[in-house]
C-alpha cells in the first residue's frame, strides 16, 4: 500500500500519516476504551493528551472508564473513529462510520468528515449508505467486481443517470407550459400550478419567464439521487442477483352461493 506515492511500511510514523476505521468491533472487550486508545497511542509515540482529547471529541469521555464489551455498535463505532484520528493523520480513511449511530450521532460524523475535509486532509469513506453519502461527499468513486466504474464529481454522477426535468410553480402556469411546448420542451401538468419540464434547462426556463412577464413561484431541477443513479450505473455489476419476485396467485373464484329453498313442498298452499 503507497500513500502519496510512498509504501505505508517505509514511513516512520505510519499513524500520522494515515489513520483507518475498517472494523469497530475488532478490539479486545476486556479493556476499557481509554486503554484501548492509549496503548495504540503508546505504539505510535503519540502522547496521553491526546486520548483525552480524542475522547471527548467523539462523545465517549464519560464511558471512558467502561469496558468495551459492553459498548453498543454506535459507541463502538464512536471510538474506532477516535483511533483512526489518533495521529492526526492527512490521510483518513473509514469504512462505513455511520453504522449503529443515531441521527445525531449520523449528523455528528457528516461535521466531522467535513471539517476533515476542509482542513486539507484526504478523507475517503467507503459506504452503502447512498443518502447519506449525498449529504456528505463532493466526489465519487464507484467499484463494481473490483473494477472502477465511476470517477467524479456527485452532481455529475447524479446528471448522468438521467434528466429529472424540472418542477415549476406558477401562478400563470397556462401561459408558460405553451411557452415551453413551443420550445420543443415536455411539459406535464398538475393541479396547483406545478409543471414538470423536461428537454429543457432550469436557466432557460427562467429567461422564457422573465422575457414574457410570467411569474414564477419555484424553479427546482430534478436530478436523480445519488441512490437511483448507483443502482442504474451498477446494473450489470451486481455480483449477487436476486431474482424479482414470483407474481402473486391468481385468486380463487368463489363458490356461486346457494339459493334458499322455502320450507315445504312446491306448489303447497298455507290454509288461512
Amino acid at each position: 500500500m503507497t500513500i502519496r506515492g510512498r509504501p505505508l511500511r517505509a514511513s516512520e510514523a505510519p499513524m500520522r500519516e494515515v489513520g483507518a476505521l475498517l472494523d469497530a468491533r475488532a478490539v479486545q472487550g476486556g479493556r476499557t476504551a481509554r486503554g484501548h486508545l492509549r496503548w495504540l497511542a503508546r505504539a505510535g509515540g503519540i502522547g496521553p493528551a491526546r486520548v483525552e482529547e480524542l475522547l471527548g471529541l467523539v462523545g465517549l469521555a464519560e464511558v471512558a472508564g467502561r469496558r468495551i464489551g459492553g459498548f453498543s455498535l454506535g459507541m463502538s463505532q464512536r471510538l474506532g473513529i477516535a483511533a483512526a484520528l489518533l495521529g492526526d493523520p492527512a490521510v483518513v480513511l473509514l469504512d462505513e462510520p455511520g453504522n449503529g449511530l443515531d441521527p445525531e450521532g449520523v449528523l455528528w460524523v457528516r461535521t466531522l468528515l467535513r471539517r476533515l475535509a476542509g482542513e486539507g486532509r484526504v478523507v475517503l469513506v467507503s459506504s452503502h449508505q447512498m443518502d447519506e453519502m449525498q449529504h456528505s461527499a463532493d466526489h465519487v468513486l464507484v467499484l463494481g467486481r473490483g473494477r472502477l466504474i465511476a470517477d467524479s464529481d456527485i452532481d455529475s454522477f447524479t446528471r448522468a443517470a438521467g434528466d429529472g426535468g424540472v418542477r415549476v410553480v406558477s401562478p400563470d402556469a397556462d401561459a408558460l407550459a405553451a411557452a415551453l411546448a413551443a420550445e420543443g420542451a415536455a411539459v406535464a401538468a398538475a393541479p396547483g400550478g406545478v409543471l414538470r419540464v423536461t428537454g429543457i434547462t432550469a436557466e432557460r426556463i427562467g429567461d422564457l419567464a422573465a422575457a414574457r412577464g410570467l411569474r414564477l413561484h419555484e424553479l427546482t431541477p430534478r436530478r436523480a439521487s445519488l441512490e437511483a443513479a448507483f443502482v442504474e450505473l451498477t446494473r450489470d455489476s451486481v455480483q449477487y442477483a436476486t431474482a424479482p419476485p414470483p407474481p402473486p396467485p391468481p385468486t380463487p373464484t368463489p363458490p356461486a352461493a346457494d339459493v334458499p329453498v322455502a320450507a315445504g313442498h312446491p306448489g303447497s298452499e298455507r290454509s288461512s
